[in-house]
């Protein structure tokens, strides 16, 4: 199905290598600021993560950047067709090339993860879903640079691609202020982490989070999480 309908928009998600997924949903609903008047995501996609930040911050500007051409067109289109179309914009580019005289409150990613792992034969789904360590180091770096003083870096990665970019971050003025791991069921390991960066020293908050609680059963904090976005909650 190409269309993914929410609750207040729909996410057209045709050209786009990386489809909807439970990581983008779970990082737009978790990520926070008291206030934001200015948020960037990187790496928008389909457009999904820009759309329910701007659902929950009715203050706020989204300003969302994507490397591939097909995937920007896509969300922006997704953009132009929701009800935050004036206080959404999409920008077709790269982290690396990304250039902007704002500071931002909040910077939001879902990137790349299969550090030195084997490549998709598929350029474009290779492109998605594969990075390397100049990618991180470029983004926590442009992150830091593109961050006001009180501004959060939110992640959703891998338990060893996180601890990889918060190596990353301490080298540039950037601490740790929060994990949360998210685990499928009680019985299973972590297998994210969604962390937040900032510039603040400020004591680290650690918490976990469990997707089911049996079989096909989503536990309540998932369903209250998600409640005010998809039609089967």
């Amino acid at each position: 199905m190409s269309v993914f309908k929410f609750k207040q928009f729909e996410v057209d998600q045709q050209g786009c290598a990386m489809k909807i997924n439970t990581d983008g949903v779970l990082l737009a609903a978790k990520a926070s600021h008291p206030s934001p008047a200015e948020i960037l995501d990187i790496g928008t996609g389909t457009g999904v993560i820009a759309l329910m930040l701007a659902q929950r911050y009715p203050a706020a500007r989204v300003e969302a950047i994507e490397i591939d051409e097909q995937a920007a067109s896509t969300a922006e289109y997704n953009f132009q067709q929701s009800i935050f179309k004036d206080r959404l914009v999409g920008r077709h580019v790269a982290i690396q090339d990304y250039v902007s005289d704002k500071q931002f409150d909040l910077i939001v990613s879902n990137p790349p993860f299969f550090l030195n792992d084997l490549r998709s034969e598929e350029r474009r789904k290779g492109i998605a879903r594969h990075a390397d360590l100049d990618f991180f180091n470029a983004l926590v770096v442009k992150s830091s640079g593109l961050l006001n003083d009180g501004g959060r870096l939110w992640l959703i990665l891998p338990p060893k691609q996180a601890d990889l970019v918060v190596g990353i971050a301490a080298l540039n003025g950037m601490s740790l202020l929060e994990r949360i791991q998210i685990h499928s069921d009680e019985s299973k390991p972590v297998f994210r982490q969604i962390i937040v960066l900032g510039k603040a020293n400020v004591e680290l908050l650690e918490s976990h989070f469990f997707i089911y609680q049996s079989f096909q059963q989503y536990t309540k904090p998932y369903e209250q999480l998600l409640k005010d976005f998809f039609l089967a909650f």
